[in-house]
């Protein structure tokens, strides 16, 4: 009995080791996304930007 206590024993500090592992993955994964996302935001906020600074294509034909 006292070798079955050690196996389980055993297995659960794999277990929290591999949560904690886990946990430290997420982690890294959320902040990369929060980076992605605010760089899409920055990039929609410029194209934006550029777009209304742009004469109508059809102004812009004329003046050639």
């Amino acid at each position: 009995m006292q070798e079955r206590i050690q196996q389980l024993k055993s297995e659960l500090q794999k277990g929290q080791q591999e949560m904690a592992r886990l946990d430290q993955q997420r982690q890294q994964l959320r902040d990369t996304m929060l980076r992605i996302a605010g760089a899409v935001q920055v990039l929609e906020e410029l194209l934006a930007q550029e777009t209304a600074a742009e004469p109508p294509r059809e102004l812009a034909a004329a003046n050639v």
